[in-house]
């Protein structure tokens, strides 16, 4: 096959695997409380079971990722979590109650913990190999977050709590198909390149620096994860609204990873697209901490494009042409678990008792957060020769 056809092919088998992925991820994430709910499980249980599976895929993902990588079967184990989170998806369909529902959630929250590192392991090293954009392959695969969030609302009201759950189990198990026919992250990595442990990653500073801004940035989303739409609704904006404001920054995500983050990233490098991020978010979470208007939030929300979509595409960037490829597998689910995962969580926690206690004035701890990651920006090392921006080659 000519090069130009591998590429091409390459773009369009990961367009395909983004797409029956993050649409499965979207046909279930929103109505799973509502599914647990519905067979008899407490809120405090819920959400237990919640915070209980973001554990999971913190301890499970490192430690498949590191073998993954050693056996250079990325690709071949992501078709196998997918066609094993599809199974346990299905199952939700069983007349399960009690500690059976409770364990069927936490092994499919365990069995999907390596699926976005291992496909975002594969898309990266693949985009800056064969220089195509890794950013459009993600925002399809956000769109398609939002279409599989539709169609699950629609089947949820239409058929039943369970629905959406089927609906994932047939798109995960197409993904995993699809995953056997994803290019591999090393697959022209030379064959004594081997895999590095997890203490070798973090010995690389530009590794290390990113997972800090994420922790940081990324981390500071929480409040308004958790609490935006609470907040909105009690400064008067109604439900609809509401909804408009968030679909705004849905939206902001898929424009900036297609389209308006590639082109960012040539103009600005790594650096400046980090500072910029970041900027959005301070300026983002600082507007949010003034006022609750409808006026300004929609002023604002669209900066979700930058503060988070440009800041994952810098991040997917850095991480391609530092870490070798033989080691992407780990690469990416460290930063998922750590640099994402770990924040995220912890400051879940911490948002609830800010926002019982302060209000909308705790989004400043937030504004304040996303600035502490501007200084970890300028120890970032400048790429030479080959630079890879969020997933593309300068060649």
């Amino acid at each position: 096959m000519s090069g130009r056809g591998w590429r091409k092919g390459s773009a369009a088998r990961l367009t395909l695997l983004f797409t029956l992925l993050y649409g499965g991820f979207g046909a279930l994430s929103p109505f799973l409380p509502p599914l647990l709910q519905a067979r008899g499980l407490p809120p405090e249980t819920i959400g237990a079971v919640i915070g209980a599976g973001v554990v999971a895929r913190m301890a499970v993902a490192p430690i498949l990722g590191h073998a993954a990588d050693a056996r250079r079967a990325v690709c071949r184990a992501l078709a196998g979590a997918c066609a094993c989170s599809a199974v346990a998806a299905a199952l939700y369909a069983a007349p399960l109650a009690g500690t059976a529902l409770v364990a069927l959630a936490l092994a499919q929250a365990a069995a999907q913990a390596p699926t976005a590192p291992f496909a975002d392991a594969s898309a990266v090293s693949a985009a800056a190999r064969e220089n195509f954009s890794y950013g459009h392959i993600r925002g399809l695969g956000s769109a398609a977050f939002i279409l599989g969030s539709l169609a699950g609302g629609a089947l949820a009201a239409r058929f039943g709590a369970t629905a959406p759950a089927l609906a994932q189990a047939a798109l995960l198990a197409a993904a995993a198909l699809a995953a056997l026919y994803a290019p591999e992250p090393a697959a022209r990595a030379p064959a004594e390149q081997g895999t590095m442990r997890w203490t070798e990653l973090f010995a690389l500073g530009d590794f290390r620096v990113v997972v800090g801004i994420a922790a940081l940035a990324l981390g500071s989303h929480a409040l308004h994860d958790g609490f935006a739409m609470i907040y909105w609704t009690q400064a008067g904006a109604s439900p609809f609204v509401a909804s408009v404001l968030w679909s705004e920054s849905v939206a902001a995500e898929v424009l900036v990873f297609m389209a308006i983050g590639p082109a960012l990233l040539r103009r600005f490098g790594e650096r400046g697209a980090f500072a910029l991020a970041i900027g959005a978010a301070v300026l983002r979470w600082s507007v949010m901490a003034s006022t609750a208007a409808p006026s300004a939030m929609a002023l604002v929300e669209p900066l979700h494009g930058l503060s988070f979509a440009l800041l994952h595409l810098t991040a997917m960037g850095v991480i391609g042409r530092a870490v070798p490829a033989a080691s992407a597998a780990l690469a990416q689910s460290l930063y998922g678990a750590l640099g994402v995962g770990a924040a995220t969580a912890a400051l879940s926690l911490v948002s609830g008792v800010l926002f019982g206690r302060y209000g909308g004035a705790a989004f400043w701890a937030m504004a304040a957060m996303a600035g502490l990651a501007l200084p970890l920006v300028f120890a970032l090392s400048q790429p030479d020769g080959r630079r890879v921006r969020g997933g593309e080659s300068d060649r």
